[in-house]
């Protein structure tokens, strides 16, 4: 989420939000070394037990009691905001992980999924502390720090081959993932960033590089 200028929260909040995000780098690192199955098999249990408590503390005022007395500081004000009832950023973290998985091949969910956990955290983090100029929904810094940042997630994610085009779709993918999370759209971020970027590579990898069998891999190591 790509801070932008003048938003009053407290920045040390946000540095903490920020780490606790960055703990779940650890998706794409593990998934790179087991199969798709045995990665639904911890994300969908995960995915439901975090997203049930989520939902439970908008029906059931005690559990909300209890879930805002512990955890109610970390969230943004429209997760705390009983009349929307947006899920909070942990459960959208999941279900992105989940969809992901179900939907693309494995490399292409280590590179996206990087790209969301890395790239998002430096956007807010520089869009927060040096954003001055609009761009679209976001700050100009913010979104360049997502593009660089993504960049380099690309030149060390693995590929199939390590071929050149590998590099350029997924450097234009990560162009595409920065644009989607500047404009903001209805849809959390968690959600939009990884599945656009998802998208666009698995299109680019099938139109450009058909001969590379993107698909298919179970561990990469």
């Amino acid at each position: 989420m790509n801070g932008r200028p003048n938003v009053e929260e407290s920045y040390g909040v946000e540095l903490v939000r920020k780490a606790i995000h960055l703990c779940s780098l650890s998706i794409p690192v593990v998934y790179s070394f087991i199969s798709r199955s045995t990665a639904l098999a911890i994300l969908v249990p995960l995915t439901l037990l975090v997203g049930l408590a989520d939902i439970a503390r908008f029906l059931h005022p005690s559990i909300g009691r209890v879930y805002h007395s512990y955890l109610g500081w970390l969230l943004r004000a429209h997760e705390r905001n009983g009349d929307r009832r947006r899920l909070n950023g942990a459960t959208y973290v999941l279900l992105s992980a989940t969809l992901c998985v179900l939907l693309f091949p494995k490399l292409i969910v280590i590179t996206a999924f990087s790209i969301l956990i890395v790239s998002d955290t430096l956007a807010a983090l520089i869009g927060r502390k040096f954003g001055r100029r609009q761009f679209f929904k976001k700050s100009l810094e913010g979104t360049a720090a997502f593009f660089l940042s993504a960049v380099v997630v690309v030149l060390l994610t693995p590929k199939v081959e390590y071929h050149i085009m590998e590099y350029v779709i997924g450097i234009v993918s990560a162009f595409v993932g920065a644009i989607v999370e500047a404009l903001s759209i209805a849809i959390d971020d968690n959600l939009s960033i990884p599945l656009s970027i998802g998208a666009v590579m698995w299109l680019l990898y099938t139109i450009l590089i058909p001969h590379i069998p993107v698909t298919g891999l179970d561990t990469l190591f």
